[in-house]
């Protein structure tokens, strides 16, 4: 048995927040924002809405999409670091019971930008096993809340949104997601981080930029090569590179190391931001709205985010 991915589906808030935003709020210009970070725009959600409001959206569009009902679905698996309550219940159980699933396990993974890949992860180990057969997988985030919008090193960077897969059981060797490697090392958790109990700081999004890329492009480019080499993949047998959508720098540094061509490389980031986990479902979904992505196109994935975390995977899209 096999793990396929069979839907995508995504929700955008419906604010957009633009540089001028920032502009007139504290030191800094348009050309200074576009120049370090490639961001023109991002999605803020509402203040009624809570991250288990997104991945619901999300979550409709990802299994109205797919071949099963609702009631099909056996195991739930969200990927979030800004969850609607601080430790319980999780984002999932909440995600559950919006969706009207009860009796199903539901759990969350916090993994930063790396999430999704980490929820694939989890998906694909479950359907293998033969424990699960139609799994739902979510990114969602509302990185607003914790965001400090004092902080010009950060604050701009990050939006909300959520995205979904389904991933199912199949016999078809074809249809498999190849393969999926996940990573961390808690040594460099200072790079990135969020204050917690244990800190009188406030709670918001804490980042040291220089460092944080240095180790980003060198370390999402060797995950990519690797993930390549073991499979016997070269760039010719990928449709599309959909990176984490952190910093167009980044994104350019590492699609350029790659050598994957202009028309393979997504980019998503200039009007969405950084979206943390749900930074790669929203930007496989723009692949797939927009027509770029089709069914038995294959996808190669790649994130790296806080603990420090990283995952990449090589996935075929199985959808309508």
């Amino acid at each position: 048995m096999y793990a396929s991915f069979k839907s995508i589906g995504a929700y955008i808030p419906e604010e957009i927040r633009g540089n001028d935003w920032f502009i007139q709020r504290m030191d800094t210009t348009d050309e200074w924002i576009t120049k370090r970070t490639g961001i023109s725009q991002r999605r803020i959600a509402s203040k009624e809405q809570n991250t288990s409001d997104l991945g619901v959206e999300a979550a409709k569009l990802a299994i109205s999409r797919s071949d099963i009902e609702v009631e099909d679905i056996d195991l739930i698996v969200c990927a979030t670091i800004s969850p609607d309550y601080y430790c319980m219940p999780s984002t999932a159980c909440l995600i559950s019971e919006k969706l009207g699933i009860k009796d199903v396990m539901a759990l969350d993974i916090s993994a930063a930008c790396t999430g999704f890949i980490y929820a694939l992860s989890v998906a694909k180990a479950f359907i293998e096993s033969g424990m699960k057969k139609n799994v739902l997988i979510i990114g969602a985030e509302k990185l607003s809340n914790i965001v400090d919008y004092t902080d010009r090193t950060t604050c701009m960077l990050f939006g909300d949104g959520a995205g979904a897969a389904v991933i199912s059981a199949t016999s078809n060797k074809d249809e498999a997601i190849l393969d999926i490697n996940c990573s961390a090392d808690g040594s460099q958790k200072d790079l990135l981080l969020t204050p917690g109990v244990q800190s009188a700081e406030a709670t918001f999004m804490q980042m040291k930029g220089n460092e944080t890329f240095k180790v980003a492009v060198r370390t999402l480019t060797k995950d990519v090569e690797n993930i390549m080499k073991k499979n016997n993949i070269t760039q010719d047998d990928i449709d599309l590179f959909i990176p984490h959508q952190a910093n167009y720098r980044i994104i350019k540094a590492v699609g350029d190391a790659l050598k994957f061509d202009d028309d393979k490389k997504v980019l998503t980031v200039h009007k969405y931001g950084n979206t943390s986990s749900a930074s790669i479902p929203m930007a496989i979904n723009d692949c797939y709205e927009s027509g770029r992505l089709k069914a038995g196109d294959t996808m190669i994935l790649d994130a790296f985010g806080g603990g420090l975390t990283w995952g990449s995977a090589i996935a075929k899209f199985c959808g309508k």
